[in-house]
Parts: structure tokens; C-alpha cells; sequence
């Protein structure tokens, strides 16, 4: 006898950094970056830590204000070294500017790869009979590129959402389009910003995935919402067990 679930539950996933790596590939590059300011500037006069804290407070002003949007990350960079330039009195260079740009649009050239357990994961949720929902940040471009190498239409179908900006206004417009049960409908994601926070603003059940060496915009200090229900894990292979043993404790409360 298949051991299905009480209820059928709507599972959104997060894509980047949730079912495939990308903020390793950024940070390959920031440490090439790093390694090539130093090289223009002079070691003895510019120290990682500086050149990584400006970035990313560069970095993450911008994404407050335009959202996911491939152009910013390069341009980060070159605004990382014009500061830098400015401060030690080095003649800024088009030719080092372009350099920086095309390193940093270089991110984007990275073979897609899934995360361990992904297919696995995937698999197990469809064949329980939960409906599954793929919601992203970026540009659509560059995102559906990936959502095709990795053939995530198997199990997202035509429910796939690209938002330049991840916010609870953009999840609550996906919500509403599908009038989601929220006590049935769940977040997983690895951005505590992006995430989990607007999941648990609109009141649905969410998986925190935690990742080493994240990006620092996704850090955030929760603020404790009522009827928060909200799970942590390392893995992605832990979702479905987290969901089944979630509906068994609903199922026991209702005996």
C-alpha cells in the first residue's frame, strides 16, 4: 500500500542556491577580482578584507534599489575599484574597467549544477502528489537558461515565476493567482531576504535551507511573526521528510 499524503500541498521552490550552486561561481570570481586589485594597486597598499567589504556594500545597495539584474554585478566591481582608485590616487583606466566587467559578466558563463539530491527531492514530492512551483530572482534570460539545462520543466511544468525583485508583494501576487491555501503551501529557500521572510509575512510554511559562506544580502534578523512555522536544515534531501512528518502532526491535532 503507497503511503500518500493527508493533504496535497503546493511546494515553491527557490532555484539559485536551493536547487543549484551559484553563489560559489560569484565567489570564484570575486577572488579573482580581489587578486587583481591588489595586482593594479599594489598589496602593500590595499588589504582583501577592504576590497571584499566595499564590494559588497556596493553590491548590496544596488540590489535594494534595481533588484536582480545581470548588469549590476559587473558594474559593482567597477565601482568597487573607481573607490579604490579615488582613495589610493590611481589614474582610472577604461581598459582596467572593461577588464573588471568582463570578469564579472563572466559569472554568468558557468555550467549549471545541481545541488546534491535534487533530482531525488523533486521526484519524491511529485510522486506524493504535491504540486510543485519554481520562483526565482533574475532575469529571465539568464534564469530559464538554467531552468532548461537542468529540464526543471519535468516537474515545474508552466509553474515557473522569474521576478527581477523577490519580495512578499511578488509572492503574494503568485498566491493569489493560484488561490493557495496557505496552511497547505510552503517556501523552501536558502534567503532568510528573499525567502523565508516574505513567506512568513504571508503566513505559509517555509524551509530555511542553510548554506555555508552565504551571500550577505540573504542574512536578515528574523522578526518573530505570529503562527510562524518555519523550519531550518542543511539539506535539500530533508524537504520531504520535513513536509511529511509537518502533515502527520497536522493529521494527529485533528483526531
Amino acid at each position: 500500500m503507497k503511503n500518500k499524503p493527508v493533504l496535497r500541498q503546493h511546494v515553491i521552490f527557490d532555484l539559485d542556491d536551493t536547487l543549484i550552486y551559484c553563489n560559489k561561481y560569484f565567489e570564484m570570481v570575486l577572488d579573482q577580482f580581489t587578486e587583481l586589485l591588489q595586482d593594479m594597486f599594489g598589496p602593500e597598499r590595499i588589504k582583501p578584507s577592504e576590497i571584499r567589504a566595499k564590494q559588497i556594500e556596493i553590491d548590496v545597495a544596488g540590489v535594494h534599489q534595481i533588484g536582480f539584474a545581470s548588469h549590476h554585478f559587473p558594474q559593482s566591481l567597477v565601482e568597487t575599484y573607481r573607490y579604490f582608485a579615488r582613495l589610493l590616487d590611481h589614474p582610472a583606466s577604461k581598459i582596467e574597467e572593461a577588464r573588471l566587467v568582463k570578469l564579472g559578466l563572466s559569472v554568468y558563463d558557468h555550467t549549471v549544477e545541481p545541488y546534491p539530491g535534487m533530482v531525488e527531492t523533486l521526484e519524491i514530492l511529485k510522486k506524493q502528489g504535491h504540486e510543485l512551483y519554481l520562483y526565482t530572482g533574475g532575469e529571465t534570460r539568464i534564469q530559464q537558461r538554467k531552468i532548461d539545462q537542468m529540464r526543471l520543466s519535468e516537474y515545474f511544468d508552466d509553474r515557473i515565476y522569474i521576478r527581477q525583485h523577490k519580495n512578499v508583494q511578488a509572492l503574494e501576487e503568485i498566491i493569489g493567482m493560484h488561490q493557495f491555501n496557505r496552511s497547505l503551501t510552503w517556501m523552501i529557500g536558502n534567503s532568510l531576504r528573499t525567502d523565508i521572510e516574505p513567506a512568513l509575512t504571508a503566513g505559509i510554511n517555509s524551509i530555511y535551507i542553510k548554506r555555508p559562506d552565504e551571500w550577505a544580502y540573504n542574512l536578515i534578523e528574523l522578526q518573530q511573526k505570529t503562527n510562524m512555522i518555519m523550519y531550518t536544515t542543511t539539506s535539500l534531501e530533508e524537504v520531504p521528510s520535513i513536509i511529511a512528518e509537518s502533515i502527520a502532526l497536522k493529521h494527529q491535532r485533528t483526531l
